[in-house]
């Protein structure tokens, strides 16, 4: 491949014709959000941050979660982790040796039937339980097995009064099992798990952004803030129990930490401060749940495919515009057909006549595109994966300035962050933006952080132990069983 052939869209737009240049032009004002604009959203994220933490509470949930320290690098222990995501189960034993931030991990990742997921209580627990007995007798065969602490990397929306429970809010990512909401998850599975005579005990019931944060800092110390940038958004920090007034009532030492799970994509439920397009009005009100996760529905992975695919359909059905004439696009009018993949694909075609980006319209889309046709794609493709980064950057801004934190590494995770193109990049610029940094190093640095929902659970539940042992019980609701 030559050298210099990447696509610049500054020198080829001459050859777009007037109505598509228009309407670019008009994306890109629909899609820019600014310097100004940034602070604005960044300082209205700070108030719903802080609200979160109050008596009343806010928008943005703020769990608390009831890990209590950053690890030290130097926990150890054989632990199981378990991560009940949308798609798969994964269930690892992490050990974690005298080496200072070292781990190992053995693991098996099992399929999650569709049916479960809407299907009935028991049925859940019991296959979950399958799963974890299935992994425990393949890698200690014949083995008398001792109490095993587990963590469990649950990511839903629970709300924590301890460690070691959790009553689970709502179902998200698919699920939709009766009997569960508004329960505790611990009990129901635990049962499941003495029903086949393992002693395992679930020491600690984590969220995989948690996870993210703890397993980052437990092999980089530097790291403040955990994040994931997947197909939704959501971050966790450490804060002072002193900053959280909802815990007033539990006379904790002010000075104590505790992590919080945002659950941030809620931000801006009520549409104050984010720049909505008529796209994502639409996103919204065709949701499950139209009125929540404003932020996320602008941000996550889910729904940048959607943004895009919406308007496309737009253009080709406006009368002003000559898009994709003479062709059916039956197929580009079927919701959600596209995912945050296809404008990766895009951002990343090479050539500069976009000939991947044409193949890839005509094997997924059947849709035939002309070269100015290409270059709004890819330009509209640009413009919602620039808007996502920068977005993004406005909840890592707003902990910083909320914590009064001048520099730290972000452990970040998921989907966007690891295979969008230029999302660093775009993310790390807005934070300049926003911060006014002046510097040449950037205080805030972003790093592609640990296995959160195996090595973070893991070490939670060695912290969960430690604290035991130091007598400090605070939010573990059976420490005595423990042992």
């Amino acid at each position: 491949m030559a050298p210099n052939t990447r696509a610049t869209l500054s020198g080829s737009l001459a050859d777009v014709p007037k109505d598509l240049l228009a309407q670019i032009k008009e994306l890109e004002q629909l899609f820019g959000v600014d310097q100004q604009k940034l602070k604005e959203i960044t300082n209205h994220f700070v108030c719903e941050l802080e609200q979160g933490l109050s008596v009343e509470g806010g928008t943005i949930p703020m769990n608390p979660t009831w890990v209590m320290a950053f690890p030290t690098g130097h926990e150890t222990g054989t632990f199981l982790a378990l991560d009940m995501g949308g798609t798969n189960l994964r269930v690892c034993e992490v050990t974690l040796p005298e080496e200072n931030g070292e781990f190992d991990i053995t693991q098996s990742k099992y399929r999650m039937p569709e049916e479960l997921k809407t299907g009935d209580a028991d049925e859940l627990w019991e296959y979950v339980a399958d799963c974890v007995q299935q992994f425990v007798e393949y890698h200690h065969e014949e083995e008398e097995l001792s109490k095993m602490h587990l963590g469990f990397t649950f990511s839903y929306p629970a709300t924590q009064d301890y460690v070691d429970h959790g009553v689970l809010q709502r179902w998200t990512k698919g699920f939709d099992i009766a009997g569960v909401e508004g329960h505790d998850v611990v009990p129901m599975f635990e049962a499941a798990l003495a029903k086949r005579g393992l002693p395992i005990k679930i020491t600690a019931l984590i969220n995989d952004t948690t996870g993210t944060l703890i397993a980052s800092a437990y092999t980089d110390p530097q790291t403040k803030i955990g994040c994931i940038f997947g197909t939704g958004c959501n971050a966790a920090y450490m804060d002072k129990c002193g900053a959280i007034p909802k815990l007033a009532h539990m006379k904790l030492d002010p000075e104590l930490p505790m992590a919080i799970n945002c659950e941030y994509g809620a931000f801006d439920n009520e549409h104050k401060v984010l720049p909505l397009t008529p796209y994502d009005i639409i996103i919204d009100r065709d949701s499950p749940r139209p009125g929540q996760q404003a932020f996320e529905k602008m941000t996550g992975g889910l729904y940048l495919g959607e943004i895009f695919r919406l308007v496309l359909v737009a253009l080709h059905e406006n009368p002003d515009v000559s898009i994709f004439d003479g062709q059916s696009i039956d197929k580009l009018k079927k919701p959600y057909s596209l995912d945050s993949s296809f404008l990766s694909a895009i951002e990343e075609d090479p050539f500069e006549n976009l000939i991947e980006t044409a193949d890839l319209f005509h094997s997924k889309l059947q849709l035939r595109c002309t070269k100015p046709e290409l270059e709004l794609c890819r330009r509209l493709a640009e413009l919602i994966g620039t808007r996502a980064a920068r977005l993004s950057a406005c909840g890592v801004a707003a902990i910083c300035k909320k914590t009064g934190m001048e520099s730290c590494h972000v452990g970040a995770d998921g989907t966007v962050f690891e295979k969008y193109p230029h999302f660093r990049q775009r993310n790390a610029q807005a934070l300049r933006e926003i911060l006014d940094w002046t510097t040449k190093e950037d205080p805030v640095i972003l790093h592609a952080s640990e296995d959160g929902s195996g090595v973070g659970a893991a070490v939670i539940a060695a912290l969960t132990l430690k604290r035991i042992k130091e007598g400090n019980v605070a939010g573990i609701k059976n420490p005595g069983g423990m042992n």
